[in-house]
């Protein structure tokens, strides 16, 4: 695996990008340790902070347009994560992919935490995932396609590991602000040397 620390230190939004880097100040950034080390496990699912940081993860990740939010995202080292598919908020505590099979390389990747940056990330197509919802209820089911990239992203911040360091490195490329307010793919490199 890359030296995550001087990987991180490389890549630098252009000056443009700064303003969607300060948008929302809830979302840690990359750069902050807490998106560098593993979770701890959350051993109390019913108690109120626990509960208060599940609501929150679902109000930032709404604000945001996010797909999905672990907790260190928001800098909180617990294993809980949130995450929306068709219009409906899941939430897993303590997640674990037990298995998975075949690949899926699209759609590119992209993180809350390191705003318009995108990339090739090679995932399994199909997982098994295990934990507890918000109530600490056990959750055991097989998931495919994008809800299975949301949550092998959202699992792998967990651990400490963000998409550019599991990224085709050629492939990742800045999403500037293009004339029509929609977002383009530029030629402006990740990597800063």
């Amino acid at each position: 695996m890359t030296d995550t620390s001087r990987l991180d230190d490389k890549i630098i939004p252009p000056p443009e990008l700064m303003s969607a880097w300060e948008a929302i100040p809830e979302i840690v950034k990359l750069g902050d340790p807490v998106l560098r080390t593993r979770a701890e496990s959350v051993t109390r699912i019913l108690t109120s902070d626990t509960q208060k940081l599940i609501e929150h993860m679902k109000v930032i990740m709404r604000k945001a347009n996010g797909l999905g939010l672990a907790a260190p995202q928001v800098g909180v080292s617990k294993r809980v994560i949130v995450y929306e598919i068709d219009d409906q908020i899941h939430v897993l505590v303590n997640p674990i992919i037990s298995g998975g099979r075949g690949e899926q390389l699209e759609p590119m990747e992209g993180c809350l935490s390191i705003p318009n940056l995108h990339g090739v990330v090679k995932r399994f197509q199909e997982i098994k995932i295990k934990g507890q919802d918000h109530r600490g209820r056990p959750v055991a089911k097989k998931v495919i396609d994008l809800e299975a990239r949301v949550i092998q992203h959202e699992v792998d911040h967990l651990d400490g590991i963000l998409f550019i360091d599991r990224a085709e490195s050629a492939s990742l490329v800045w999403a500037m602000p293009g004339r029509n307010g929609d977002d383009e793919e530029v030629d402006e490199p990740a990597f800063r040397e």
